[in-house]
């Protein structure tokens, strides 16, 4: 079932809390307070306890935009390189969303490739990292999460799924396909992802359609 989203729902895109609000700072050498005191643990940012959820938005914000299917090899800028905004795959989905945080997984991976290359599949027969297209391989995105620690057990429950988790799959068995969970639910309480099969980035409630490969929740700004 395809979810519909008002544009006043995605408000939550633009916030972000200053630099002054970011957390408490205490030495306790310089107050005088007995070092048998622990320190506070700091107050987590608005990054920190509301990420996931701007992550989220950030990629339901995608299901307003007419994005046509298109996996074609592409040069691209570096960093922030992207294929045009009326075009991707289903990789370019989760790399948009993680982007409006200032994540910007083409570094990343490219980076972590750059001095693990080994670590990752090498079905493309290459033999050193491509900036251009590894970040946009379904493969790659769950290596580089595995790799971070991300993953989550395979089989959590739908309820257990949070807003801006990233599910794998293997459409008809073989096809790697990738979305994120929204902040939404359809009609019978089930966690709407966004994803793009082909007909560009749509609201569906799919945690079960094929035979899952992953669970990630890749949260980088969480200290």
């Amino acid at each position: 079932m395809t979810g519909a989203l008002g544009l006043a729902s995605l408000a939550l895109i633009g916030c972000r809390r200053s630099d002054a609000d970011a957390g408490y700072a205490l030495a306790l050498g310089e107050t005088g307070a007995s070092p048998d005191i622990p320190s506070p643990r700091p107050t987590p940012t608005l990054d920190e306890t509301l990420g996931h959820i701007r992550l989220a938005r950030a990629a339901e914000v995608r299901t307003l935009i007419s994005v046509r299917y298109d996996p074609a090899y592409v040069s691209l800028d570096y960093p922030g390189g992207d294929v045009p905004d009326n075009t991707g795959v289903c990789a370019d989905v989760i790399i948009r969303a993680y982007r409006a945080l200032d994540t910007d997984l083409q570094v990343a991976i490219h980076e972590d490739m750059r001095a693990n290359f080994q670590a990752y599949p090498t079905f493309w027969g290459l033999t050193r990292p491509d900036r251009n297209i590894d970040h946009r391989r379904v493969l790659n995105l769950e290596t580089y999460f595995n790799r971070c620690g991300d993953a989550l057990a395979v089989d959590l429950t739908d309820a257990e799924i949070e807003p801006g988790d990233l599910a794998s799959w293997r459409v008809g068995g073989h096809l790697p396909h990738i979305g994120i969970a929204s902040t939404a639910r359809d009609s019978e309480g089930r966690r709407l992802f966004v994803h793009n099969i082909g007909a560009g980035p749509q609201l569906e409630a799919c945690l079960d359609a094929w035979p899952r490969t992953g669970l990630f929740r890749h949260r980088p700004w969480v200290s």
